[in-house]
């Protein structure tokens, strides 16, 4: 496979014009936007690594390989912590997790930089970091040197040979995480198998190259393919095979591939953990790498929690407290909620809210939230319905 063509030359990385931040779609050029796995900080735009499925599609800015700044490290930073949905200590973050990757080398410095940043403001939330670039030892160092922050990288590998889809070289990714893993101290890393399609990289032998890279991360977690209709058009226009004939807007992970990934890695002869440290779900990856019970309360989900490691359950249900009704409500219609508010057993029931007011509720209280018009099925939960027989199986209790 080939590697990216466009320079990555250390310079000052250039910042765009206000002129050219209007220009730019509504949703890019907002810095902060509130996504399932935190408070996501996404100050820099432009990436060369051109994988088909990359979800810079849906923000019109495929085209744009060259990074560039939308402000400096300082105004991001300051963007983050004075943001309404942002809590010191509790609410997970992200960065730079949209539209470029935060290790190559013109933006890794304002990475640190940020890291920095929050770290020496002695706040301790979860920050997650994603790359499928190169990690060198000497960027351990620094990312080892954060006192504060709870930091995971998370690596993204696919092990897609297809170079027309992904023609970013995966060894490049394999050999990123055993670094990182070499060298962890403070911080986390986790193999982020990901997306997973059928037929193009779920052989025997993609199986075994995940799962033996699985053990050099404190975690791997596996999900599947973003199919959104601005990624189908570029797979149309530039005659890419088409996984599946619709588009869907969750996550593609069709039952079938699951059951294949989890019968590829179940070992029945460790009772304790017979699927090893495999999640399905980002932030209980998270958790788990970090000896803390999942923030974004999986556990009501119990379908979830099936392959997890028997301590990493308990811990979850220790930490897992249905909330109170007057409290919960009173919070959703401050956000805005319209319509009754319920709390099942398994999540927070709301109407009216979209998508960061319902994770603020869910990251404040560690319990679900979901959308009554958007629910999320049984063992199906939060994915598309590509792939899943109308009922799955047994209905929820």
């Amino acid at each position: 496979m080939s590697t990216p063509t466009a320079p990555f030359q250390r310079r000052p990385l250039p910042i765009l014009t206000p002129h050219q931040i209007r220009e730019l779609k509504p949703s890019l050029a907002d810095v902060v936007e509130y996504r399932k796995s935190g408070l996501s900080l996404n100050w820099i735009i432009g990436c060369p690594l051109e994988c088909g499925y990359c979800v810079r599609h849906l923000f019109d800015n495929f085209s744009m390989k060259v990074p560039r700044a939308l402000m400096s490290d300082e105004e991001a930073v300051a963007k983050l912590v004075y943001h309404p949905y942002f809590r010191p200590h509790k609410t997970p973050i992200q960065l730079l997790n949209r539209a470029t990757d935060p290790m190559l080398p013109v933006v890794k410095p304002h990475l640190f930089s940020v890291l920095r940043h929050l770290d020496d403001q002695g706040l301790t939330n979860h920050v997650l970091v994603i790359t499928r670039w190169r990690v060198e030892p000497e960027d351990c160092a620094v990312l080892n040197s954060f006192k504060n922050l709870r930091l995971t990288v998370l690596v993204t590998h696919s092990g897609i040979d297809d170079e027309a889809i992904e023609p970013v070289d995966s060894g490049i990714a394999a050999a990123s995480l055993r670094t990182l893993y070499e060298h962890a101290e403070r911080y986390r890393t986790i193999l982020y198998w990901r997306p997973i399609v059928p037929g193009l990289n779920d052989s025997d032998t993609h199986l075994a190259r995940a799962r033996e890279l699985s053990a050099h991360a404190h975690a791997t977690v596996f999900t599947g393919l973003f199919f959104r209709q601005e990624i189908a058009a570029y797979y149309q226009a530039h005659a890419l095979p088409m996984p599946y004939e619709d588009t869907a807007r969750r996550k593609v992970m069709p039952r079938a591939a699951e059951q294949r990934v989890l019968d590829y890695f179940h070992t029945p002869q460790d009772a304790s953990a017979p699927w090893g440290a495999l999640f399905r779900k980002t932030s209980c990856g998270v958790a788990y790498a970090h000896g803390e019970a999942d923030y974004n309360g999986h556990y009501g989900i119990r379908e979830l929690c099936d392959i997890c490691p028997r301590e990493q359950i308990a811990l979850c249900k220790s930490s897992w407290v249905k909330p109170d009704l007057a409290h919960v409500t009173e919070d959703a219609r401050a956000l805005g909620a319209t319509g009754p508010v319920e709390i099942t057993d398994r999540a927070i029931i709301v109407e009216g809210l979209d998508e960061p007011p319902r994770y603020y509720l869910q990251h404040g209280f560690g319990f679900q939230c979901h959308d009554r018009d958007k629910p999320h099925h049984y063992r199906q939960h939060g994915r598309a319905p590509i792939g899943w027989p109308a009922g799955n199986g047994t209905p929820a209790p």
